[in-house]
């Protein structure tokens, strides 16, 4: 009779298991939480539809500096990280692993400034003028605005609470393309020194269209409901 006991408690116990599981892992979630990386930084809401389906969107920002040279003239690029978009998550095995693609607004850019050294000489586009004739030269970069994107990563098993996520990936941008190069020294208006200007940037569009693609690295944070 004990043993009889026993065996019913232990059938009645694994039989609980799956419907426990079942109540845990399966049905929609919804996912909130925050998102960092080479896109910005900002809010991802998605919902965890099933165990191997799900759908998020976000917001990214940010903005950061770094020096760079071409042709003897050091530049300061400024990058302005701005984009939205969603992805759909399918994880084939029901767990962590996600495979995901989607598409972003891209509204990423980039401005350029290179100011010369007073005293010397400086080549653009292949000729040299003083920095008095150059003045601040600038100009900027932008891309695509509608960019798909296909990441691999890493989200945590559908249940409820805490979770921190990862996804590497690609954004097919494009080439970036240069904006017209502009100059505020006492040469701006002339025609062979906007002939220089037009040299200088097919020289640094010529840098830049070797990259057609904007790497994804993102890591997040947030709470499952």
């Amino acid at each position: 009779m004990k043993n009889w006991m026993m065996a019913s408690a232990l059938a009645a116990s694994m039989a609980a298991v799956p419907a426990t599981a079942q109540e845990t892992d399966d049905g929609p979630r919804i996912v909130a939480g925050v998102t960092a990386g080479t896109l910005g930084i900002g809010p991802e809401v998605g919902v965890r539809l099933s165990d191997h389906i799900g759908i998020r969107g976000s917001a990214t920002f940010l903005g950061f500096g770094a020096d760079f040279d071409s042709d003897d003239i050091t530049y300061r690029g400024d990058l302005k990280l701005k984009s939205f978009g969603a992805m759909v998550d399918v994880h084939p095995f029901g767990g962590s692993f996600r495979v995901s693609g989607g598409a972003r607004i891209n509204r990423n850019r980039v401005d350029v400034r290179a100011t010369p050294s007073d005293g010397g000489t400086v080549t653009v586009g292949g000729e040299d003028y003083t920095a008095a004739q150059v003045g601040v030269l600038s100009g900027g970069a932008d891309v695509k605005k509608f960019a798909p994107a296909l990441t691999l990563g890493w989200a945590g098993s559908n249940r409820k609470g805490f979770f921190f996520g990862t996804e590497l990936g690609v954004l097919f941008q494009g080439q970036a393309r240069l904006r017209e190069f502009r100059a505020s020294g006492t040469a701006a208006n002339d025609a062979g020194f906007r002939a220089s200007l037009e040299a200088e940037r097919r020289d640094l569009q010529d840098d830049i269209d070797k990259v057609k693609v904007y790497p994804i690295l993102q890591l997040m944070i947030g709470w499952r409901f």
